[in-house]
């Protein structure tokens, strides 16, 4: 199965990282967030991803063609030039770089990577967010549906402590939970190759008029995902995430 990962946005909202570097490759420990997606994915089976590209697109494409290198011991002769490497762990994955414009929409980069999506079934997800969703579960649901198009609905983080009270008293505190109220766009889509006649062009933004009427016409199914998922878009999420990562209590670690 192939994974389209969505990588081409400027990341404003994390300026104070993506003024230098596209938003996929900020990292969460020692790792880029988009590493951290593609060991999630692998980890069910995943090894042939896609990745749209545009803001500082070259910047990824720099990553990915040391990433043989920079995973691996190795030894260097500076006067000849030789590499010699090393017993070491690399990930057997197919990626395919693509760039899609600087400006073109989120739906504009999914119809660019037509000809490496082909006619099958395949997984779409955002470069900025983590979740511990099962993939196997979620891509089983969609193929019981038989739809076009799911979407994982996840429960949005609160962004302050929510308060438990009876009359007055607090009988409970949970500092930033996941809410239980309410479900938005978790990212992780599974999607049959036509929905791409959904999407006009470059200027088309996935989550309006393609998700609208695949929604009207009861094409879009949703998998309730009720387990962690991040998304990070300011310093507070990257600090939230990297605390995780550092005390090995990130719960969307499943490899």
């Amino acid at each position: 199965m192939k994974a389209v990962i969505l990588c081409g946005g400027k990341g404003t909202r994390l300026a104070e990282e993506t003024e230098l570097r596209p938003k996929p490759l900020v990292e969460i420990g020692e790792y880029p967030i988009l590493w951290h997606i593609m060991k999630g994915l692998g980890a069910h089976g995943i090894k042939d991803f896609g990745l749209a590209l545009g803001y500082k697109g070259d910047q990824i494409k720099d990553y990915f063609l040391n990433y043989h290198r920079h995973a691996r011991d190795l030894s260097l002769n500076v006067s000849t030039g030789n590499v010699q490497m090393h017993d070491g762990k690399s990930d057997d994955w197919n990626v395919t770089l693509i760039n899609t414009g600087q400006e073109t929409q989120t739906g504009g980069r999914l119809k660019r990577l037509k000809d490496f999506i082909g006619d099958d079934t395949w997984f779409m997800t955002y470069g900025d967010g983590v979740s511990n969703v099962n993939i196997s579960e979620l891509l089983s649901f969609h193929r019981k549906h038989g739809k076009l198009a799911t979407v994982t609905a996840v429960h949005p983080p609160a962004r302050f402590g929510e308060l438990f009270l009876e009359n007055d008293e607090v009988k409970s505190f949970k500092e930033k939970p996941q809410t239980e109220h309410g479900w938005i766009n978790g990212g992780y889509f599974v999607l049959e190759s036509k929905v791409l006649d959904y999407i006009e062009g470059d200027n088309t933004v996935w989550e309006k008029v393609p998700m609208e009427r695949l929604s009207s016409e009861g094409q879009l199914m949703a998998y309730r995902h009720n387990g962690f998922w991040q998304c990070m878009d300011t310093m507070r999420d990257k600090r939230l995430l990297e605390g995780l990562w550092h005390s090995n209590k990130a719960p969307w670690k499943g490899w």
